[in-house]
This record gives C-alpha cells, structure tokens and sequence, in this order.
C-alpha cells in the first residue's frame, strides 16, 4: 500500500506509547525516523511518522488530527507532507517524426479527453421520457410477429398489449400510440369502423386506462386502417382523396378515441384543416384537456413498407402523394406548421424521422410548440437487419440515432427501439 510521510512537530512527549489499536486505518512500524536537525521552539525535538494506509477497511476511521493551524504552519516551514511523483509522460510509437508544437490558441479535444469531462459538456441527453413506444394490436389471444419487423409484434388487445404496457413502465416508458389490425370484414370505402366506439382502438384503451391509470395513450387518427381502399381519406370514384368529407370522419373518430380515454390524439392523415376541426369536435363534446400530436410534416416516403405490412393497409391503388408531402420539399413544413399553430396543434409532429434531421430541425428553431418525430418502421427494420448481419453495433448504432433525433430538436420520438433503448439505460440487457 502507499505511504503518506507527515512532518509535524509533536505535541507529546513521546509516541512510544502511541495506540495505533485503536486507530482504523493506522498501522504500528518497527521503528520512527527522528531529525535530530530541527527542534521546536521550547528545545524539544521535533519527530517525523510515517503513516500506513490499512489494508483493509472496516468502517469509520478514527483519525488522530492536526489543526488546520497547525497543518498550515507545517506547511509554511517547509514540511508539507509528500504526494506521489508526477507520472512520467508517455512515450510516442517508434517511427513519431519529432516536431515543435503547433502553437494553437484553441484546442477542443482538451474538452474530449475523459469519460467525465465528455459527460461534463454533453449538450443533449435521452432518458425513457421522451419515448413514445408504437404498439400494433388487433382481436386474436395470440402475440403475431411481424415478418418485417424483427422484434415487433401484433398483440392481442386483451393480453398481450397489457403485458408490452408493463414491461415498457417498468423501464420508465409511460407513453405508447395503438395502430390497430382491422378486420378485413369491418373495412368500407369510408371507414365507418374508425368511430366505433366499441371497436378495437376504444376498447383497448378502456382496458389500459382501467389497469394504469397514470399511462399516456396517444391514438392515430387517420382512416387507412379502416378504408377498404388503403388510404387515409374517402376516395372518389376518380381516385382523388375527398378532403372536407374525410375530415368529417376525422373529427367522428377523434371523439370516439377521446371518449375511450385517450390522452393525445394524433391526426396522420394530412388533410388539410383536419386539425382546426377536431379541436372544435373535441371542445365541443367537452375534451378541452385532450390533447392534438398533428403529424405536422409527414413525407410520402418509402421508409413506411413494414408498418404497412404490420397493419395489411397499402393502398389498393395508387399512391399517397396528393395528401403526403413531397421528400424534395423543405420550405413547405413551414407552411403546414403554421396551419397547425394557428388551429390549436399542441405538438408537431416529423414523419419519417433520422432522414430528415433537417425538417425538425427547421421546427425547433420556428415553433415553440413540442416537437416529435417518428422513427419509422423502415428505419428501425434497416437497423434490426444490420445488426443481424453483424455489419453494424445494433445497440450503439440504435442509441445514436435516438440521440440524433433528440439532438436535432425532438423531444419526443415515437420508436418502435422504445423498450429497448430503456432497458439499455436503465443498464439492463435483455
């Protein structure tokens, strides 16, 4: 063990009779070194100990102290007690050319050099909060995995959705939005099935809402899952989206989810004026308290195939390109958030997420609104495949694309990685 050596004049006769028993941490040493060369004031020699880190440790020490004056007049005549010896600097590889320092005024690695300074300065930081866990349910008793989605899952409402719900809060994600799998037999041109208020998205959040009544439940409020044709509106005989009509649906299933229960509904649907609407509806059936997610930019992006899979709602036709914003567009967000502000939005939404930092990026600094962004199905598939194939750290690269999104503005992400990622931070693994 390392020794400490104290110079101190002695403030006792003697310390032959010192008890180094009683003293945690104080070892007895067969003999003391004495400077005959230097005495106290009153003639007596002054002594040097040397004191022994214990090489074990049971509880509280009992110290034997200096004063501070004491220990600071030491000090001062020149007895400061020794540390251990500057380490020598290492050496540079064979081979290093031998150069003059570059004389620089700045160098910001000195800021990266340890694990606590890097901790020090991060600027941004992720926890389970700011997850949004997307959950796929439909009426079997059976957990159904998605092909296309490693990991994830079509659950039963009545069982298996609670048990994902539990798991996810155990690790601090009290947050989730239901994409339900509508029975083929209940789909119709104009989505009737979406204001069921005994349908499968109300029934499930009456059920969560009755077993944890503190959960966040955000619902989608689009007509795909339930339109025979696979769009998110009323398509007319010519094949174009009817805007006013689909809104009126809209508004009928944004009720319907409030009434069940729901926090924050969240239209996905892109129509135009659907948000302004359905804040009436919902003021006036008295859900002044639910919330609006407006997926304020969502692209027509071909990031979406799996969750199409995990819901069976391509369009039977066509695509989504007259209702869903073009992937070349940026200034156009701010168009659509404007809209949204100004008739009642609470938090915009970015849809798909990691390809357009920009895009939320671009809300942040525009809006004073939350902002969210989706981390979409294709996203998280590409990650899930990588990692399979060992060409990429699935977990690490996982964390950083959160932490990317978190960085761009987010403060919400809705990921399908949501337990995941929690049980990482949480430091569990499986």
């Amino acid at each position: 063990m390392a020794s400490t050596i104290v110079n101190a004049p002695c403030t006792v006769p003697s310390v032959k009779g010192f008890e180094t028993q009683n003293y945690v941490g104080l070892r007895p040493i067969s003999s003391l070194r004495f400077n005959p060369g230097r005495t106290s004031s009153s003639g007596r020699s002054r002594s040097i100990f040397v004191v022994r880190a214990s090489e074990r440790f049971d509880g509280h020490v009992k110290k034997a102290e200096m004063s501070i004056e004491e220990c600071e007049a030491a000090v001062v005549a020149g007895n400061a007690p020794e540390a251990p010896p500057v380490p020598p600097k290492p050496a540079a590889p064979a081979g290093t050319p031998v150069i003059q320092s570059y004389q620089l005024t700045r160098r910001p690695r000195r800021n990266r050099k340890s694990p606590a300074l890097r901790a020090s300065f991060q600027e941004t930081s992720i926890s389970p909060a700011n997850f949004v866990y997307p959950l796929f349910i439909h009426e079997g008793q059976e957990d159904t995995p998605i092909g296309a989605m490693p990991g994830c899952y079509r659950l039963g409402w009545r069982h298996g959705l609670v048990e994902e719900v539990a798991k996810a809060r155990e690790v601090g994600v009290n947050s989730i939005v239901l994409f339900p799998k509508v029975p083929d037999a209940l789909k119709s041109p104009t989505g009737d099935e979406a204001y069921n208020d005994n349908g499968l998205v109300p029934r499930a959040i009456r059920l969560l809402k009755d077993k944890f009544p503190d959960l966040v439940i955000y619902t989608d409020v689009a007509l795909d899952p339930y339109s025979s044709d696979g769009h998110d509106g009323i398509v007319r005989e010519d094949g174009v989206i009817m805007n006013d009509e689909t809104v009126h649906q809209l508004c009928k299933q944004a009720v319907s989810q409030a009434r069940a229960g729901a926090d924050v509904v969240s239209p996905s649907d892109m129509m135009d004026g659907r948000v302004g609407a359905i804040r009436a509806a919902l003021d006036s059936e008295g859900f002044h308290h639910v919330s609006i997610m407006s997926y304020t930019a969502k692209y027509a992006s071909s990031f979406y195939g799996p969750f199409r899979e995990a819901l069976d709602s391509n369009p039977r036709f066509g695509d989504k390109k007259t209702y869903q914003m073009n992937p070349a567009n940026y200034r156009e967000a701010l168009v659509e958030a404007h809209e949204d502000e100004a008739e009642g939005a609470d938090i915009l939404l970015v849809k798909p997420g990691l390809p357009y930092l920009d895009i939320i990026r671009l809300l942040r600094n525009q809006s004073p609104l939350p902002i969210a962004a989706y981390q979409v199905s294709g996203e998280y598939s590409m990650i899930k495949a990588g990692g399979v194939l060992k060409m990429i750290d699935e977990e690490r690269v996982m964390m950083e694309s959160l932490m990317c999104l978190r960085r761009a503005g987010a403060d919400i992400i809705l990921t399908y990685f949501a337990l995941q990622a929690a049980r990482c931070l949480c430091g569990e693994k499986k």
